[in-house]
């Protein structure tokens, strides 16, 4: 068989970024999804330089033509997807105090247009590509504020949190991983939310605690698990069990 092909969605900078570093520095022919075509460019540039396989594919997850032609080219240029990291998200808020009053239909569109429509579309359309593969890895970059438990747990360090449009996307992308998980659960793919914890990188203004590169370690693991994994499950850094990886409350 030839190398494994792995397609991450928002790959030109901050964790997709180093997700494509760190799966291209194992072999893997990293394919950049990006809108912005001169920064996948670059970011294709990038990743060349390091001596990875890497090639930009134009993709914004909001626009269903763009999404149906990454699919086509990935099926013409590789016949099979090996790995889909849908790691493309946006974060927004209404209000000085970011309460649920506060909230605004239209942001949460927009917020939703991406985190969650977008995933479903790209998923959707790759998913004849995947299972063209000998055991596919389907990887979504969630978040622990989508986690319920988390978010309500008084003595838990995300209880202050009030904010809708983010934390309810990943509400809704966790219950789409475990949806598929179970569709998906006869075959050799596996399905998992990735909690990359609370990393410095532009969807925050660079005020996380941890590195897009440690963010990345999570959706790596999980893009490259073996044959007896787990799938169905969220996945990552547990800031309130005092640090480590291993698998949250939904």
């Amino acid at each position: 068989m030839t190398n494994t092909i792995a397609l991450i969605t928002g790959a030109n900078k901050g964790i997709g970024l180093a997700t494509a570093e760190q799966l291209g520095a194992r072999g893997m022919t990293v394919l950049v999804g990006a809108r912005d075509a001169e920064r996948g460019r670059a970011a294709q540039d990038k990743l060349r330089a390091g001596s990875a396989d890497a090639r930009f594919v134009p993709l914004d997850v909001t626009d269903a033509e763009s999404v149906e032609a990454a699919a086509k080219l990935v099926e013409q240029e590789y016949g099979r997807l090996d790995v889909l990291v849908n790691n493309a998200g946006i974060a927004l808020g209404d209000g000085a105090r970011a309460l649920p009053s506060d909230t605004t239909v239209a942001t949460l569109r927009r917020v939703y247009e991406t985190n969650v429509f977008g995933v479903v579309a790209v998923t959707n359309a790759l998913l004849p590509l995947l299972r063209r593969a000998p055991a596919a890895r389907i990887v979504n970059v969630s978040s622990e504020v989508g986690s319920i438990a988390v978010m309500t747990d008084p003595a838990g360090a995300l209880f202050a949190l009030t904010s809708v449009p983010y934390p309810s996307s990943k509400s809704a992308l966790n219950m789409l991983t475990a949806m598929y998980a179970k569709e998906l659960r006869d075959t050799p793919i596996k399905v998992n939310a990735a909690n990359p914890g609370y990393c410095a990188t532009d969807l925050n203004g660079n005020n996380g605690f941890r590195t897009p590169e440690q963010g990345a370690e999570v959706s790596v693991h999980l893009a490259t698990l073996p044959a007896d994994g787990p799938s169905g499950l969220l996945w990552g850094f547990q800031m309130d069990a005092g640090g480590g990886y291993g698998v949250l409350p939904w």
